[in-house]
């Protein structure tokens, strides 16, 4: 059987641990024709009003729907789910843990297209799905293919920020050809997925602005005390301060 592709995206309650999936949107590509699967799902959390402002799902909009297990949508992904076939997410990691939430065991090959951009596209002064959308004029090609899909674009809908990751993987799947000749662009991906990245430059704090090594050097002290006392260090920058102390692991 041909490898299949899962291009994904969802939106939640919110983004805390109590939350849940509302709506579940994504493309399969790999075979003749491109399936579409879009839809809305209740929950057993009340959507926040700031997940709302983001997203402009509302309780009347999942009133009387099916849970998220019970959709269609939802029962053709477990189908899908083999080590076979390739989930492509921007900022993975969210997603499959919402989805886990919802009793789904990711078995497919993950491509995180928002690591693989950090690594493809290290000096891009931000790495969002909508910043690549308008930096990249993706929104110049959406229309047409969206009508061929039959899919509404709209900012932060799943099904619609779906379309655009799409149009992204093929850019990224570009630029990583060109930067890897000699490997498959897909598995490269899928490896870049796995690589942490080497965080280089403070972004926030009182050292914004300042390279990590030269932190290292001045404020040792200052980078052991985020490794022990921020808990919401994100993996790449915890991996990028242990390598620049020189710890392992």
């Amino acid at each position: 059987m041909a490898k299949q592709y899962v291009i994904l995206d969802t939106e939640t309650t919110g983004t805390g641990e109590e939350d849940r999936v509302i709506q579940l949107g994504y493309l399969v590509l790999g075979t003749k024709e491109i399936e579409v699967h879009n839809e809305f799902n209740t929950a057993p959390v009340p959507i926040s009003f700031g997940a709302m402002e983001v997203h402009g799902i509302t309780e009347e909009m999942i009133e009387g729907k099916p849970t998220c297990v019970e959709t269609s949508a939802y029962k053709r992904l477990e189908a899908l789910n083999s080590s076979e076939n390739y989930i492509i997410i921007h900022n993975a990691p969210f997603d499959l843990k919402m989805l886990a939430k919802e009793g789904f065991e990711n078995q497919m090959q993950v491509i995180d297209t928002l690591r693989v951009a950090k690594h493809i596209l290290p000096d891009e002064e931000a790495h969002r799905l909508q910043y690549f959308r308008y930096k990249m004029e993706l929104y110049k090609e959406e229309a047409k293919e969206a009508d061929a899909l039959g899919i509404v674009v709209k900012a932060h809908d799943a099904i619609g920020d779906v379309l655009i990751l799409k149009l992204l993987l093929s850019r990224l799947k570009t630029l990583v050809r060109e930067q890897f000749p000699d490997e498959n662009p897909v598995q490269k991906m899928v490896e870049l997925t796995k690589t942490p990245i080497l965080v280089k430059t403070f972004r926030f704090g009182k050292h914004k602005g300042k390279e990590l090594s030269e932190v290292a050097r001045e404020d040792a002290g200052y980078l052991r005390w985020m490794l022990s006392s921020m808990d919401n260090l994100d993996d790449d920058m915890r991996y990028s301060i242990n390598t620049v102390l020189g710890i392992e692991g």
